[in-house]
């Protein structure tokens, strides 16, 4: 579930930030000509008037020095309602900042209707009709200058009423709502945003400890993806990277599968039979000997021992299937991850609680990589953060039916998007890498 910032706040003396600090992000000059600018090497935008440099003015002594460290770095800057004229000017003002530093702005489109299942960030458009002319407001905003938007976190993780046509499980409910209305929804918005030559889009995969890959694949080929640039994954979540990584291999492939084997209808492929995923993941280097990965552990890919035990980390089965499968076929489908409170992983711990929140604001976590689009990795874009670190994801209660979190102190945690002063210095203090 995302727990996103809500405003954009203009403070003028918050421009000599920028000049400040702007090194804290991959800087080699802005791409010119039409196509996705996140290209390596290019620079992500500082926001001189984001709700971290809001944040640090309300602040004293160390939360203070905690939010200035943290605007100092690129963070995605969050558009979740308002008119679509209202909109328009918002990310406009925006994209003239971003010019200025020759940078790439990350803009967060957050208001689908029935956002978030009506839990912690609930809210969004109240029709389809005004959802779609508050992007083409957004889309207006932009114009042709470059931007990447991450398009609607959750939005195809937390689909009211719909019902997985591989399983059969269903994760939100909402009376009345039309399951097929989200589908409609997200591929207008792609095909107004793509209607700028210089702005890429990324759509929902959730992440390793959600939906796995082939459920991932045929939402993103419903929703449009073939016609976006990508997709993005762990939006406001924990999971590690290397593992991310490679769940976005697998997700890219599954995609390249459906589209040559099922080139009629992608979205009928069988997902099930023929794409491996983090929950069964054998295949022929581990003679089909397979288990479900391991969140804890760092993935990647070894000989196999023949120990089964390393198959809960080991990628090699699954990795031999996809290229087994894919022969001369090439993945083409981009991906990008929030990396903004990853890099110690996720929470393991709260087994005492009858809904320990794992999601919510848990204790104990770290920035994971700086935002940056040098990845060395095919298909991987950027590591961003879409998450605006610093900020609750909500008033986490772990179950136990009061309003305080008991990981926490006792306290009663900021509301989604507040500043929490307690977890940014926390994030810093635990960063993985280290900040420099």
């Amino acid at each position: 579930m995302v727990r996103p910032a809500r405003k954009l706040v203009s403070l003028a003396a918050a421009a000599a930030l920028v000049l400040l600090t702007a090194g804290a992000a991959d800087a080699h000059g802005l791409p010119g000509a039409p196509g996705n600018p996140l290209q390596p090497g290019a620079r992500l935008f500082v926001n001189p008037h984001s709700t971290t440099v809001d944040a640090m003015h309300h602040l004293t002594g160390t939360a203070r020095a905690d939010a200035r460290t943290l605007a100092g770095y690129p963070s995605a800057t969050w558009f979740t309602g308002g008119t679509p004229r209202g909109v328009q000017n918002d990310v406009a003002k925006v994209v003239r900042e971003a010019a200025k530093q020759r940078s790439v702005p990350v803009l967060v489109a957050y208001y689908l209707p029935n956002r978030d299942c009506g839990q912690y960030s609930a809210g969004g458009a109240q029709s389809t009709a005004q959802y779609e002319a508050w992007i083409d407001g957004l889309a207006r905003g932009i114009g042709n200058a470059p931007a990447a938007v991450i398009l609607e976190p959750d939005g195809l993780g937390l689909i009211p009423n719909y019902v997985s046509r591989l399983d059969g499980s269903s994760n939100c409910s909402i009376t009345g709502a039309d399951p097929a209305d989200r589908f409609t929804q997200l591929n207008y918005a792609v095909d107004a945003l793509k209607a700028h030559s210089r702005t890429a889009v990324y759509l929902d995969a959730t992440h390793t400890a959600w939906q796995n890959v082939g459920e991932s694949a045929q939402r993103l080929l419903m929703a449009g993806v073939q016609r976006a640039d990508g997709f993005f994954v762990n939006a406001s979540n924990y999971q590690l990277s290397p593992n991310l990584a490679a769940y976005g291999r697998w997700v890219s492939s599954c995609i390249a599968l459906a589209e040559r084997d099922s080139a009629a209808d992608p979205t009928a492929y069988a997902f099930n039979d023929n794409c491996g995923n983090q929950y069964r993941n054998g295949g022929p280097a581990t003679s089909w000997a397979g288990t479900g990965m391991d969140n804890a552990q760092v993935w990647r890919n070894e000989p196999y021992s023949g120990n089964a035990a390393d198959l809960a980390w080991n990628t090699v089965g699954i990795d031999s299937r996809y290229a087994a499968a894919l022969g001369s076929t090439q993945p083409t489908t981009h991906f990008v991850i929030d990396t903004s409170r990853n890099g110690q992983g996720p929470w393991t711990g709260g087994t005492q609680y009858s809904d320990k929140q794992d999601w919510c604001n848990p204790p104990g976590r770290g920035l994971g990589m700086v935002p940056t689009t040098s990845t060395g990795t095919p298909l991987l874009d950027a590591y961003l953060w879409i998450k605006v670190p610093g900020e609750s994801d909500g008033q986490c209660s772990r179950g136990t039916g009061g309003t305080t979190d008991p990981e926490w102190g006792g306290i009663v945690d900021p509301a989604a998007g507040a500043w929490f002063p307690a977890q940014a210095h926390q994030l810093i203090a635990l960063a993985n890498p280290p900040l420099a």
